[in-house]
């Protein structure tokens, strides 16, 4: 029942939305004298908006908002929830990068953000402040410090020889047809969770986590639902409530023996100790109190900080990683040249630290096609009297939205945007001035501060990067004769694909 009320509230607000966007021209600035305009007639829709955030596209709300008020604007998903929205690239790079502390706090956190992270207690709820600056500082400076990469490599190796595996098995049973997205999950998940947990996880233990955290991806953003007025929501969806409660509950029931596993492991080794994973690095973390005290993380803490990495950066991993294969297999003509380059490198051997500039291309090329997300996490101003921004002043706990999406597709900047052209990126391109590291203004977000805003974009790329290649120099890939590839895009955690991509394969070794 209360799915159907879901749905048919998600339904009515496609039906309002022509009479919304005739009222845009007529209203005037937001409520508070403070905020960039914006409509204050929406406040009526603001609950419609505020679903479509989470069921429907409301991109196109945004864009209308946008043609009618300029690059920063304001909308009322509720009466009292006003969300600033900037949609020009120019002033994202100066909110997130020159003026990045000032934004560097994050809006209030809702129900479902609250239980997930332990009443914020991860790096991307916490406020802006010593407990943030403690967890970000350990991930960077520790698990995802460029030291530690290497310490992985023979999971990454294991992941992409059981991915070619599992193409191949479908591949004989399926008459040379193959669905890879559950492929990409159990190769990405595999690496990750040893990262997470340890390279002595087990496959049953990594079976178990990789089939939760995938359960977890694509129930999340319907738990967005008790963003608003919980106790009025939970009512409403209290079987999606006790879904949530349960979710949880599973987390921990997982989660919690792999940490008192490592936990364990390091008592036993004492003196001679060394740093395995992210958990270990949480055990030994102490984190600010008020007062001047510190305190370990407790075990739920710790959940929160492992679902967080085995979130967001695995299901964006996987979702390029599909985003560029469907690319590949309608371009035969770009799959060509770039398994050429692979085979050109090393004796085609695959190897991590390779330079392979058209590789490069592809991947980023894909990232700006399809980003993982249409917007990035929200922020909000840092100082207790807000912050300024282009004249306006933008209260504290105001969430700050950049629409990503738009800025990908803008053809001031990128000739043809629906076109997949990875020449962009190589030497004389459009793209050529992106820099990953934040050294340069770049083009497109998230990436607009580099490895400041996006810790993980390294690690997250090698992995791109190397199964892209392996998938690339091990099989032929094209459509299946009478299914054309399908690029109609859903929201999940992130943008996946509607239909996961169905792909004709054939060894290479079979083709020469």
């Amino acid at each position: 029942m209360e799915d159907w009320v879901y749905y048919f509230l998600s339904i009515t607000l496609c039906l309002t939305l022509s009479l919304v966007f005739s009222s845009l021209r007529e209203c005037k600035a937001a409520g508070s004298p403070f905020l960039p305009p914006g409509p204050t007639s929406l406040t009526a829709f603001g609950p419609l908006l505020l679903l479509a955030w989470t069921s429907v596209n409301i991109e196109s709300v945004v864009r209308v908002a946008r043609s009618w008020y300029g690059p920063v604007f304001t909308l009322y998903l509720l009466p009292s929830f006003p969300v600033v929205f900037v949609a020009d690239r120019a002033v994202a790079h100066r909110v997130l990068v020159q003026l990045g502390s000032a934004f560097a706090n994050r809006p209030p956190a809702n129900l479902a953000t609250r239980i997930f992270s332990s009443d914020q207690h991860n790096i991307t709820s916490a406020a802006y402040g010593p407990l943030w600056r403690t967890l970000r500082q350990n991930l960077t400076g520790r698990a995802l410090h460029p030291s530690s990469i290497p310490r992985y490599a023979a999971a990454r190796r294991r992941a992409a020889s059981g991915l070619v595996d599992g193409i191949t098995r479908q591949m004989r049973s399926g008459q040379g047809v193959v669905v890879i997205e559950g492929l990409l999950h159990e190769a990405v998940f595999h690496v990750i969770a040893c990262m997470c947990f340890g390279q002595g996880l087990d496959d049953a233990s990594i079976a178990a986590v990789t089939s939760l955290q995938r359960q977890f991806l694509k129930e999340v953003v319907g738990f967005q639902v008790f963003g608003s007025s919980p106790k009025v929501s939970k009512l409403l969806f209290w079987r999606r409530y006790q879904r949530m409660l349960s979710m949880r509950r599973r987390q921990e029931e997982v989660f919690i023996p792999l940490i008192r596993a490592c936990r364990a492991r390091r008592n036993t080794a004492g003196k001679s100790f060394e740093m395995d994973c992210y958990v270990d690095s949480l055990i030994s973390l102490r984190i600010p109190e008020q007062g001047g005290s510190s305190r370990h993380l407790t075990d739920g803490e710790i959940v929160a900080l492992c679902t967080e990495l085995l979130s967001g950066p695995v299901d964006s991993t996987v979702n390029m990683l599909q985003w560029a294969m469907a690319n590949l297999v309608t371009r035969p003509d770009i799959q060509a040249k770039l398994r050429a380059e692979i085979n050109n490198a090393a004796d085609g051997q695959v190897r991590e630290e390779e330079h392979l500039p058209y590789l490069r291309a592809v991947v980023l090329e894909s990232l700006r096609r399809h980003p993982p997300a249409r917007f990035i996490l929200p922020h909000a101003a840092a100082g207790e009297n807000g912050t300024v921004l282009d004249g306006f002043t933008v209260p504290k706990e105001v969430s700050v939205n950049f629409t990503l999406g738009d800025m990908a597709m803008d053809r001031k900047v990128w000739p043809d945007p629906t076109q997949f052209r990875p020449e962009r990126f190589l030497p004389g391109g459009e793209g050529e001035d992106l820099d990953l590291t934040g050294s340069k203004e770049i083009k497109m977000m998230p990436f607009g501060a580099g490895r400041r805003m996006c810790p993980g974009i390294d690690v997250s790329l090698l992995h791109v990067n190397l199964l892209v290649a392996t998938m690339v120099r091990a099989f032929q890939w094209s459509e299946v004769p009478g299914e054309p590839v399908d690029f109609t895009e859903t929201l999940e955690l992130t943008i996946v694909m509607k239909r996961p991509l169905r792909a004709k394969v054939v060894p290479c070794h079979a083709t020469s």
